[in-house]
């Protein structure tokens, strides 16, 4: 079957109309945030007692501090919370808290069989976030399903000594990503975000993976998806340029394409302007609040980073913006308020349409 057949969701209509009017705001980073709350290992287990929907007990006997995804199943009220926060900033879309929701990614923990409830919990958290906001100020909020890239890569050896190694297959990762994307939809998401993506093949598993999920329900969802640029360079990991990148994903029709982490708004700038060039879709980009310090941290003020993404929507390259790694609801606010007064990126003005 043909997967652009299917019906679109109503969400399509909503995006698509709210878009047009305005630019509009993505959440920043829940890892940054999760890590103000000084979490112990205990209230990562919640004491061990690791339940699901439907009262599933999960076991494992890896350490879980670090795996931030459990906390909606163990700590659910917590990530809500941060999520209402991005969502009365300003914020218009809310990510799941289910970046490493993925069998591959959570055979850290050893969780893997936790992933559907992980992601069902996930969309249903940020779900009763945006809808506590909605009905406070009476905006629509929509909740996008977080995917990211796991800690695999399909087109790169892990091994230095073995090239032509691979860790983890196409159809491995199509797997864990129909999995990640079933129980998102089945949480309530109203799109899927493709995110932080560093392999293009690693994509364009998901982007197959959510294909199939939508034919199971007979209708699609928006799809976002965002690169990331490594280094000055101006490539992802697997050696794509903006353009390259953006010719390689085309195919799935998104609804955005993107830029978000890896770089500060400033050293992001030429490469969004490069795919806001090419690009016939809407451009998102969600940077981080600069660089990391010697120790880890992002010391960029929220009024810093909101003037250099202010610049994003001066030029015309934007359509939807919001923040990553060290970027908290001050930030957030300070980038609405920024972007405020600028129309969004006309589709119809890039190179390749």
């Amino acid at each position: 079957m043909n997967s652009y057949s299917l019906p679109p969701t109503q969400t399509f209509a909503a995006l698509e109309q709210a878009a047009r009017e305005r630019i509009l705001i993505l959440d920043g980073a829940m890892g940054t945030m999760i890590q103000t709350l000084n979490m112990t290992e205990e209230d990562f287990t919640a004491n061990g007692h690791i339940h699901g929907p439907g009262c599933r007990h999960h076991q494992s006997d890896h350490p879980q501090k670090g795996n931030n995804d459990l906390l909606v199943l163990t700590q659910p009220q917590a990530v809500e919370d941060i999520q209402l926060k991005f969502a009365l900033a300003g914020a218009d879309i809310l990510e799941t808290n289910t970046f490493s929701s993925t069998t591959i990614a959570q055979a850290d923990y050893g969780l893997e069989a936790a992933v559907h409830d992980l992601n069902v919990a996930g969309a249903q958290v940020a779900r009763r976030a945006a809808d506590r906001a909605t009905a406070e100020d009476g905006k629509p909020r929509w909740v996008a399903g977080a995917v990211g890239p796991t800690n695999r890569t399909a087109s790169i050896s892990p091994d230095v000594n073995d090239p032509g190694y691979r860790a983890v297959t196409f159809d491995d990762l199509r797997l864990a990503y129909g999995q990640q994307i079933d129980g998102l939809i089945a949480g309530g998401a109203d799109l899927i975000l493709i995110e932080t993506i560093f392999d293009t093949l690693n994509a364009k598993a998901a982007i197959f993976a959510a294909f199939e999920s939508f034919a199971k329900i007979g209708q699609r969802l928006p799809i976002m998806i965002s690169g990331t640029i490594t280094d000055a360079s101006g490539r992802t990991l697997s050696g794509q340029t903006p353009t390259a990148f953006w010719h390689s994903v085309r195919h799935a029709r998104p609804f955005t394409v993107g830029l978000n982490c890896a770089l500060g708004a400033d050293a992001m700038r030429p490469h969004l302007s490069e795919l806001a060039g090419v690009a016939d879709t809407l451009v998102c980009a969600y940077p981080n609040a600069g660089l990391p310090n010697a120790f880890g941290q992002y010391d960029e003020e929220p009024e810093d980073t909101a003037r250099k993404v202010e610049v994003f929507a001066r030029e015309g390259l934007v359509n939807v913006v919001g923040g990553c790694c060290g970027t908290t609801p001050e930030h957030i606010r300070a980038i609405a308020g920024h972007v405020a007064g600028y129309a969004p990126r006309r589709i119809e003005e890039t190179a390749d349409a």
